[in-house]
């Protein structure tokens, strides 16, 4: 079955799609066992030893590859926060004040947010990985930039660019991951995107305290900021070199056989039958969809309301929630109770350690089993009470000289951290993407994507001013914010799960267009064939040549 959205019997969008006639063919599925296990080069027996480890490994490391883009945006998000406690920073950038303090962090979300429109208007056009591609090249340019800054001026500029590439890479990444990921592992596979964005902010946060220990001068913040450089060289090269483009993305450009053969690399979990039914599953829907004229964002937004908003009300939690101001100021929060020095930068290294460890454990077992619905449910009722507790604590002893109680009102933003990240950052990217409809998910991602970088540069500029003039009470602004989203994920949000792409639109309720099995795969079956044929026939000419 092929799951399209129901557009009324007048809608001039799309047409019903009519059976295909095929000429009968003399082996298929139903007929021959052995047909598609000619074509995947081997049976269905062996693809379930050796092969399907090889092809699951292949698959992960493409994922973990991947991910890098999302370890670029944690590494340049993370590295601001050591960055700004150098006291070596702060001379040589002449003291600058809360407000420039804040635009450093703001300035860079900025750039996100045109990175996310840059991925609407071009993401489409050059693919998945040449997309990735660009970027690469943007992200290590604004590295080097800021790195060799030489007033604010320069470092913002740097931030600037490197914020347009890392904003595109954090939205594609998750899209890329869930088209190469099956049902049962996309939670894994699609939750490596969170753990990536957690180990660059763990990286970050210890190389900013190593670099502490060297002596004071330029080399304390500019070494930190310079070890961006390689990674986007570093993924540029697997990008060119051994990465392939999703099927999906394959099959919308017409380009079949090597969808087919992405398709069968990728997912070597499969018998040969279950290849050929989920393929030919795939392609009629992406073939459905091409038939069609591609409507109008208002139009588009008309057909789709719930399934946008649902989206981009996924991309905003993870902004409302205040973990970017906490990542961003957690050294001024130290410093307002009293810690100081290389302490400071040693309890933002734990607190990155903290957050990769969550993530890391958490996809390995929580998306696929407990689902990405509980998950956010559960992450958002553990961010309220440790936000209460973090605020209550910081009052009693933000002033006063009880070690132990301030231990505590650390330990609240451990908890915090520990809850966030092992609950509602794993799943929040792909969650984003895989609600989305396929033909339309690079631009709408790029909406949502758009909508958090907007509401982030609002919540994290005013970070600085809010702690100076309310102090822990800005905490009870995410409290109330995660209140509402409570009764919006409990009533709007459907569970995804083990769902393939295709199956996720009925859970939106989209009406369904029934497409014959058989057809199908029959169809599916005689194209293969002639590919076959094809190959043969040019080796057959090329030995009589």
């Amino acid at each position: 079955m092929a799951y399209v959205p129901d557009m009324g019997s007048n809608s001039k969008c799309y047409r019903e799609k009519s059976a295909k006639v095929v000429m009968p063919i003399s082996r298929s599925p139903s007929n021959d066992e052995n047909f598609w296990d000619d074509v995947l080069d081997g049976p269905a027996s062996s693809r379930r030893g050796f092969v399907v480890m090889a092809g699951s490994r292949y698959t992960l490391g493409i994922a973990l590859f991947a991910s890098l883009g999302t370890f670029l945006y944690g590494y340049d998000t993370g590295i601001v926060t050591t960055t700004i406690a150098h006291q070596s920073w702060v001379e040589y950038m002449n003291h600058p004040d809360p407000a420039l303090v804040g635009a450093v962090g703001a300035i860079y979300i900025g750039g996100e947010a045109v990175g996310a429109v840059l991925q609407i208007l071009i993401g489409d056009k050059l693919g998945r990985i040449g997309f990735m591609q660009l970027l690469c090249v943007i992200v290590t340019i604004g590295c080097v930039i800021q790195t060799a800054a030489v007033n604010m001026g320069m470092l913002l500029a740097g931030r600037i660019l490197t914020g347009i590439a890392v904003g595109a890479l954090c939205a594609t990444v998750p899209i890329y991951l869930s088209e190469i990921s099956s049902p049962k592992s996309r939670g894994l596979i699609g939750g490596l995107s969170g753990v990536g964005l957690s180990c660059g902010i763990m990286f970050a946060n210890w190389i900013g305290f190593a670099c502490n220990y060297f002596s004071y001068g330029n080399v304390q913040w500019r070494l930190p900021l310079g070890l961006q450089i390689p990674w986007g060289i570093i993924l540029f090269i697997g990008l060119t070199t051994f990465m392939p483009n999703s099927p999906r993305y394959l099959l919308r450009k017409g380009k079949i056989e090597e969808a087919r053969k992405a398709f069968i690399r990728i997912r070597s979990d499969l018998t040969s039958h279950e290849v050929l039914q989920e393929f030919s599953l795939m392609r009629s829907q992406i073939e459905f969809e091409s038939e069609r004229r591609l409507p109008s964002f208002a139009e588009a937004f008309r057909l789709y309301r719930r399934r946008i908003l649902v989206s981009v009300a996924v991309q905003v939690l993870t902004c409302i929630t205040g973990v970017n101001v906490i990542q961003y100021y957690q050294t001024t929060l130290y410093k307002s109770l009293g810690i100081e020095g290389r302490t400071v930068l040693a309890l933002t290294a734990v607190w990155g350690t903290c957050a990769f460890l969550s993530s890391a454990i958490s996809i390995k077992f929580l998306p696929d089993r407990m689902g990405r619905r509980n998950m956010l449910l559960l992450g958002v009722l553990w961010v309220i009470f440790t936000e209460i507790y973090a605020a209550v604590m910081q009052r009693e002893f933000q002033h006063t000289d009880n070690r132990v109680g301030k231990g505590f009102a650390i330990l609240g933003i451990y908890v915090f951290t520990v809850g966030y990240y092992s609950l509602i950052n794993p799943v929040t990217w792909l969650y984003g993407a895989e609600v989305l409809p396929i033909s339309l998910r690079n631009k709408f991602m790029g909406v949502a994507a758009t909508a958090h970088y907007v509401v982030n540069v609002g919540i994290t500029e005013a970070g600085p001013s809010a702690f100076k003039n309310i102090g822990e009470n800005y905490y009870y602004v995410f409290v109330g914010c995660c209140t509402v989203y409570l009764v919006i994920i409990y009533l709007w949000f459907p569970e995804t799960k083990q769902k393939t792409l295709e199956e996720i639109a009925a859970a939106f309720g989209d009406h369904v267009v029934e497409v014959q099995e058989h057809d199908m795969l029959t169809d599916e079956a005689a194209l293969a064939a002639k590919a076959e044929a094809a190959k043969m026939g040019a080796a057959h000419v090329e030995v009589k040549a």
